[in-house]
């Protein structure tokens, strides 16, 4: 299974985004699924469903920043390396999304639905939804990303 396929996968599952993505990179992490679901959780919905940035950007960049991140106070030449990545990775998802990483943009809403109470998962929900779509995009843009650097 790809990392794409399995970020989907996990959306499918009750998932938000962020942990969607997050998830999909657990052994790269090597973090508890526990651990990276709790700090995932309140990147769903564009942070909290305030439909900022999107929530798999979000997972793709916190799994990013866990595999390849410096564990220290990093140099400057550390995070401006760090910080190239992340630029890479949002142009690629935007590249591929309509130009935009905001989570209204995404999903076609000319503002947020003004509430923190997120939809029930039905089967209606998932075919309004590319948010599974999202999450399998933003997983092998990472996945390919680290694989060649």
């Amino acid at each position: 299974m790809t990392k794409g396929e399995l970020a989907s996968l996990n959306f499918s599952t009750g998932m938000n985004c962020a942990q969607a993505v997050l998830l999909a990179f657990s052994e790269e992490i090597g973090l508890s699924k526990e651990t990276l679901l709790k700090l995932s959780l309140p990147f769903g919905g564009g942070m909290g469903r305030l439909r900022l940035t999107c929530g798999a950007v979000t997972g793709m960049v916190m799994a990013y920043g866990l595999i390849k991140g410096i564990g220290t106070t990093p140099t400057h030449d550390e995070k401006m390396d760090n910080y190239k990545g992340v630029v890479y990775l949002t142009d690629e998802f935007k590249k591929l999304n309509r130009g935009t990483i905001i989570c209204a943009e995404l999903l076609g809403l000319k503002e947020p639905e003004g509430t923190y109470v997120p939809e029930e998962r039905t089967e209606e929900y998932y075919k309004k939804r590319p948010c599974g779509e999202l999450c399998s995009i933003a997983a092998e843009i990472l996945d390919k990303y680290l694989k060649e650097n």
